[in-house]
């Protein structure tokens, strides 16, 4: 049951096989208006980062040009997980590899945020290093390793 003091923060990394007009990732492409205009209607959800052209894509948060970042809100980690995990996110999800390296580091990390805080990209980078440095805790987590609300 969602808590109306706090809302899921997630964030997302990946490094891009290729730039995004290359052939090699016209299929993420082609799927993400579509993804983020699903993600913006399912139940639960609250925020994403976005440019002025509608999606992240062109942002630069990292030295390597080739890392992407998705940042979202959610109202609870039931909403955010059901988005994820299902309908069409997850046929998309499932085809990660064609365009995206495997890495080595957390790529993912959920955190507890107030309701009404919209996460910096350096507050997100910041909990992907935390879960990196120590693993899952209350301020950095995944799926697998939940954390009640505070």
């Amino acid at each position: 049951m969602a808590d109306r003091r706090y809302h899921i923060a997630q964030v997302n990394i990946a490094r891009a096989r290729a730039p995004l007009d290359d052939p090699l990732m016209r299929g993420f492409v082609e799927q993400l208006e579509a993804l983020n205009r699903l993600a913006e209607g399912s139940p639960g959800f609250v925020w994403r980062l976005q440019t002025e052209e509608g999606d992240a894509t062109s942002l630069r948060v990292y030295d390597d040009p080739s890392m992407m970042i998705n940042l979202t809100v959610w109202e609870s980690i039931e909403a955010l997980h059901a988005f994820s995990y299902g309908g069409d996110h997850v046929r998309v999800y499932a085809e990660r590899n064609q365009w995206f390296e495997t890495l080595d580091t957390p790529s993912l990390a959920l955190w507890w945020v107030d309701a009404g805080h919209i996460p910096t990209t350096e507050e997100a980078k910041g909990r992907l290093e935390l879960l990196a440095e120590r693993g899952p805790t209350p301020d950095a987590f995944a799926f697998k390793h939940r954390f009640p609300v505070p």
